[in-house]
């Protein structure tokens, strides 16, 4: 049984930051990489961040320069730090992680959330 599980998120004010957790047993180091997503009421899920196998990263252009995603493949956690948090961050936060030959199967955890107020 596959579970991944977020947490760190909670209330800020704006110009505020939090570091999100997920802490993903046995997804840390395969090969499909690993995904951070945010869905905001009344909105669609949108990408956030993803850091692959090697520890490259990419982001969401309107978020460069204040997250950043890492891992700790000694804890199977990965990461998402954010930083001078807006209101238009308020979301809900899930990780995703990949499985098999061609990352086909997905994986997401119950997510965590983040108000900026």
């Amino acid at each position: 049984h596959v579970q991944l599980v977020e947490s760190g998120g909670g209330s800020v004010q704006a110009g505020g930051s939090l570091r999100l957790s997920c802490t993903a047993p046995g997804f840390t180091s395969n090969s499909c990489g690993m995904d951070w997503y945010r869905q905001a009421a009344g909105k669609q899920r949108e990408w956030v961040s993803s850091i692959s196998t090697d520890g490259s990263t990419s982001y969401a252009d309107s978020l460069k320069g204040r997250f950043t995603i890492s891992k700790d493949k000694a804890k199977d956690t990965v990461y998402l730090q954010m930083n001078t948090l807006q209101p238009e961050d308020t979301a809900m936060y899930s990780c995703r992680a990949r499985a098999g030959s061609w990352c086909e199967y997905n994986y997401w955890g119950q997510g965590t959330q983040v108000t900026v107020s």
